[in-house]
């Protein structure tokens, strides 16, 4: 069934405007993109869900006047912490002892020896490094949209800063990094729904190191 559903998902050109995601499908999604894996358990990203259309109005703005951006019921803008302090990593040992049975030496240990490695290091490092997590996120988002039958479009082209600046991101610590408008296409309307879908080919993608080769 997952598979049938990624063969059926594309990313979306044309969305109904008069068609919205039902919010037990949306709240499906995020809580799918909550339970996402991420390095160390720091989960070092936060998703904004937009659905005031005078605030999608100003982010269509500010990404290429792209139409999916209010064509669509939702707007999911995946934002990465912009460093790794020492708060934001205590609140993650916080929680994991919270949700173990307390604070043991193995987990303060290895919290403590995260924190040695990454809060050394350049801001905009420690930054990427967050935002590569929230691309793990966006890709389960997309995943459990299209389980969920729901159309949706990833997308890198927009203005990050005026995307922060709209919605209050940087004081909060927080930057831009992907968004993913839902909705539901637009069949008649879309060029890119009736086409085929391309990929390589496995053994052009896939590369099998076993024993015995």
């Amino acid at each position: 069934m997952l598979l049938d559903r990624l063969n059926w998902r594309y990313a979306t050109k044309k969305m109904d405007p008069d068609k919205a995601v039902p919010d037990e499908k949306v709240d499906a999604i995020l809580e799918a993109t909550r339970l996402a894996p991420t390095s160390s358990g720091l989960q070092p990203f936060e998703v904004i869900v937009v659905t005031d259309p005078a605030v999608r109005a100003k982010l269509k703005d500010a990404a290429f006047d792209q139409a999916q951006l209010v064509d669509g019921s939702h707007v999911l803008i995946f934002a990465a912490w912009d460093n790794y302090t020492e708060e934001r990593i205590d609140g993650v040992v916080n929680d994991t002892a919270a949700a173990r049975g307390g604070l043991t030496e193995a987990l303060t240990g290895y919290y403590d020896r995260l924190k040695g490695m990454y809060l050394s290091r350049p801001a905009e490092v420690n930054f990427e490094h967050a935002a590569r997590q929230a691309y793990i996120g966006l890709g389960i988002a997309l995943t459990a949209a299209a389980f969920e039958e729901v159309d949706s479009t990833p997308m890198e082209g927009f203005e990050a800063d005026k995307f922060d600046e709209i919605l209050g991101l940087r004081e909060r610590g927080l930057r831009s990094v992907a968004i993913l408008p839902l909705g539901y296409r637009d069949a008649d309307g879309d060029w890119l729904n009736d086409q085929a879908k391309v990929r390589r080919a496995t053994d052009k993608f896939i590369t099998r190191v076993d024993a015995d080769s």
